[in-house]
């Protein structure tokens, strides 16, 4: 067993769930389903193609630099002009930056791993219109999936790092049975994103179980500037 560590990021993420009709939301983390139907294109699977490989992977993220929810208010009209499509709300996370981990057999994950720096289909956080930046994949892990998931520094901006001086709270959200009795929070809940068909004309989601942690990353940076040392300066020539 060996953890792949991925990095999610680009200008813009959409992690659908509970998405319906014209109204296209975003969750404000990577769903699981997303990031399986990711590596699943990585390694050249087709939606009709089986995934129960994929299915026994544990799955968690840290949410690094959470990024902000935006709206596009969305317009479409046929090719010709003369058809208007239904307008739409499309909802987006800007500026996100995730680390997320999938845990599981070392060989399924080095071939991921491989796949990710030269996808057979391309590779999308959440919506074809949201490409990431790379590199995806930051490798493998021996740890386990909660221990590389602390573990691992923090990849925010340099400029979200400044902003919070260097310190930040990141809630971290991984599959509860990933996670070892002994350090269950009681902190958790249902999402319904854990992917058992990706077919077209019969897409189906069950739901698992989520355990909530909140992790404590980067270094306080010092402050230079000390007053009592103009004090002391002052004592001593008077």
């Amino acid at each position: 067993m060996s953890v792949l560590l991925l990095r999610l990021a680009g200008p813009m993420q959409a992690w659908g769930v509970k998405s319906r009709f014209t109204v296209r939301g975003t969750e404000l983390a990577p769903s699981k389903s997303g990031i399986l139907g990711m590596l699943a294109a990585a390694i050249g699977r087709r939606r009709t193609d089986p995934i129960e490989d994929l299915l026994q992977l544990g799955f968690g993220v840290r949410k690094d630099q959470p990024g902000n929810v935006i709206r596009d208010f969305h317009t479409a009209r046929s090719l010709d002009g003369k058809v208007s499509m239904p307008l739409s709300e499309r909802y987006y996370l800007a500026d996100a930056v995730f680390l997320a981990g999938v845990e599981g057999d070392t060989s399924l994950l080095e071939g991921i791993h491989e796949a990710l720096g030269n996808p057979a289909f391309p590779l999308y956080l959440g919506r074809r219109s949201c490409p990431p930046t790379h590199p995806v994949s930051l490798g493998l892990r021996t740890a386990s999936l909660l221990d590389a998931l602390r573990a691992e520094p923090w990849l925010a901006s340099a400029w979200f790092r400044r902003k919070h001086h260097e310190v930040f709270d990141a809630e971290l959200l991984i599959d509860q049975n990933a996670v070892p009795v002994a350090e269950h929070t009681g902190d958790s809940y249902d999402a319904r994103d854990h992917p058992l068909s990706y077919d077209p004309r019969r897409r189906n989601y069950g739901f698992r179980n989520v355990e909530r942690f909140m992790l404590h990353l980067g270094t306080p940076v010092a402050d230079a500037h000390d007053p009592m040392t103009e004090l002391e300066e002052a004592e001593s020539c008077s």
